[in-house]
């Protein structure tokens, strides 16, 4: 491997750092878990709140929206009174399901690693 094709695998807009920018927030990886896992790729907008214990409806709002513009979620209205809403993963979002279980799994199965984990003075364990 050339000095320079190692170089590209650090830089700022590599694979790695564009996948972690993706997940920097909590709710993001959450929403595409609880969309896939609770409810087929598929859910309006007051089950999927109700689905994320903790999080509030202006969270929600931004990670959806967010998630829209990235192309993960599309966003359809239904012309009721009131109008529904619901949200959909599209076939990005299908494809960003996979390495969200996976390491959700990793979660589950190392539970222990991670109550070792001292937690940061910002997060307190509830």
């Amino acid at each position: 491997m050339s000095p320079e094709t190692h170089d590209d695998e650090w830089r700022e807009d590599c694979a790695p750092r564009r996948v972690l920018e993706l997940f920097a927030t909590k709710w993001t990886s959450m929403v595409l878990h609880t969309l896939h896992a609770r409810h087929a790729g598929v859910a309006r907008t007051g089950v999927l709140q109700r689905s994320l214990p903790g999080i509030s409806k202006k969270m929600l709002t931004q990670t959806v929206r967010e998630m829209e513009a990235s192309g993960l979620l599309s966003r359809h209205v239904r012309s009721t009174i009131p109008p529904m809403v619901e949200y959909r993963l599209t076939e990005l979002g299908r494809r960003f399901v996979e390495p969200v279980e996976l390491l959700y799994a990793w979660g589950r199965d190392n539970a222990d690693a991670l109550d070792q984990l001292v937690p940061r003075p910002s997060s307190p364990r509830t």
